[in-house]
Formats: C-alpha cells, structure tokens, sequence
C-alpha cells in the first residue's frame, strides 16, 4: 500500500493563500503602480481563484492595505529583534542596529518596501493616512529614546525620520532597494550627530 498523503491543516493553507495575494500585490504595485493594478492581475500571480480573493479582502484598496501592515509589521520585528539584541544604555548602537534591520529588510524585500514607500502615499487617501501614521510612530519611537537635552530642537525627529525616510524611499523610487544597506553609515551618522551636538553649544 502507498502511504497516504498527509493534508496541511486548512488554517495553514487559508494563511499561505493570503500571503501570497498579500506578495502578488506588493508584486504588481512594484512592476506597474497601484492604479494599473487589477484584482485579474492579483488572481492569476498569486495562483488563487478569483473567489479566495473576496473571501480575504473586500477589494483591491483592502488588499493593499493588508499588504502595507503585513510588510510594516514584520518590519518593526525585524527592527526590535536588533536593538534587543543591543545593551539598553547604548542608544547608539541600538539606533545602529535598528537602521541596519530596517536597510536589510527593504534590500530584502524590495518589492513590499516599494509598495510602502512608494505606491502607499498616493494610491488612496486611507493608504496615505496609513503611511503618515507610520512616520508618525517612528518619529514619536525616536522622541522617547533619544537622549534627553536642553536646547534640543521640538522638530529634531521630525526632521530625521523625514529624512531618512526621504532617503530610502529615493533609493526604492530609482529601483534600488536592494543596495539599501550600502546607506548604512551615512543614515547612522545623520540620525546620531545631531544628539552630540546637543547641549554643547
């Protein structure tokens, strides 16, 4: 007798077949934007029939929302793994390896960080929100780490993140998200300089 084919459970198969939509779009918004996106296009990337679609998302806005959380939040585990790992009284080193985490997961995703970067400030007026929200909480995760002193700027963070962020949604723009890492020293020393300054004027 031959032995029987063991069956995946059907939460994991429901989970695979999401995950792949979620990939397809990030995908698709990468190669051709979001407005030339189509569900047909999603459908027949992902290798899923039309009805697993609706049966996950409402639409191609709801879709791409998923997709957008999905990539941000295994991008902030990605981030708190590495500064985990770093001693909590250096903020240095835990801003270092927080950027190298966040560099390394968009030179290894490429096509997900473009649907953030990119595609996510302009498709819809919820994926905007959604993107400024984002920035929003890294700004708001840079204010309560970085060190306390007088004479600091209120829009120092601000304008850090809003730089960095800048600057790798340019590199993700230009198609050269995998070279992502290579910004490394440059983004640590523009996010650490100015609290070494602080306070010494």
């Amino acid at each position: 007798m031959s032995a029987t084919r063991p069956q995946l459970p059907p939460e994991f198969v429901a989970a695979h077949k999401r995950r792949r939509m979620i990939d397809a779009m990030a995908e698709l918004c990468a190669e051709q934007g979001y407005e030339a996106t189509k569900i047909a296009d999603v459908v027949r990337r992902a290798h899923v029939a039309r009805k697993t679609l609706y049966d996950n998302f409402s639409g191609k806005e709801e879709l791409f929302l998923a997709a957008f959380d999905t990539t941000l939040a295994d991008a902030d585990a990605e981030i708190a793994a590495a500064c985990g790992s770093v001693g909590d009284g250096d903020w240095e080193a835990r801003t270092e390896a927080g950027l190298r985490a966040l560099l390394d997961f968009i030179a290894a995703n490429p096509a997900a960080a473009s649907l953030c970067l990119v595609q996510a400030p302009a498709a819809t007026p919820t994926a905007a929100a959604r993107y400024d929200a984002a920035v929003e909480g890294y700004i708001a995760r840079l204010r309560d780490s970085a060190p306390r002193a007088a004479g600091r700027p209120a829009t120092l963070e601000e304008a850090l993140v809003g730089g960095t962020v800048w600057i790798v949604q340019r590199q993700a723009r230009r198609g050269e998200a995998t070279a992502a890492p290579e910004l490394l020293a440059e983004l640590t020393q523009f996010v650490i300089s100015p609290y070494r300054a602080v306070g010494k004027r």
